[in-house]
């Protein structure tokens, strides 16, 4: 299976970010984008990639310790930025956005601690990726634009694995299906 765990937003949320990707859908040039469809809005905290089956319940049982060890908190989307010379465009975070990053680092060291092999390990970076390009495109005049954005605030109360399903029909455009396997509450135990 194809996992990773996240954060995902309330409904109210993906409300008022769907109002503000519409805005910047209608900026010139926004047809060279391809845009992340609302299911695809989630902020990241570790991405596992193929995992065996039999590892799964592991990793289960590793990231409901780690979302037991959490304190629900407050988050909120806002501003914008990119990655790799306009190959993907987002919005990140603000509020307790030290909190996001603890997860992050709890969801990967569940995954290291379940045998899932993870990689070298990167300093997270909050962010709900928005659009991507295959070429470079100029993606400032979005970033730009998202830069007073500012979404409602909501509490954290949730953690996430999610399979992801990459898209087999070849039709241009098509996005992955995302499935949530299980969901923990955060229970700030420490």
């Amino acid at each position: 299976m194809r996992l990773f765990a996240a954060v995902l937003p309330p409904g109210d949320v993906v409300e008022e970010l769907a109002a503000e990707v519409a805005r910047l859908r209608r900026l010139p040039g926004a047809g060279r984008l391809r845009w992340t469809a609302r299911p695809g809005w989630h902020f990241t905290l570790a991405f596992y990639g193929e995992v065996a089956d039999d590892v799964v319940p592991a990793l289960s049982d590793r990231l409901a310790r780690a979302a037991h060890r959490t304190a629900p908190f407050p988050l909120a989307l806002a501003g914008g930025g990119q990655f790799g010379r306009g190959r993907a465009l987002w919005t990140g975070a603000r509020g307790d956005v030290e909190a996001l990053r603890l997860l992050a680092d709890r969801a990967e060291a569940a995954a290291r601690k379940a045998g899932v092999p993870m990689g070298e390990h990167r300093r997270y970076k909050a962010h709900l990726t928005l659009a991507r390009s295959r070429d470079a495109v100029d993606v400032r005049p979005y970033v730009a634009a998202l830069a007073e954005f500012a979404g409602g605030t909501w509490t954290v109360a949730d953690l996430a694995l999610v399979r992801s399903r990459l898209p087999a029909s070849g039709v241009p455009g098509e996005q992955p299906r995302y499935e949530v396997v299980e969901r923990w509450a955060l229970g700030g135990a420490g």
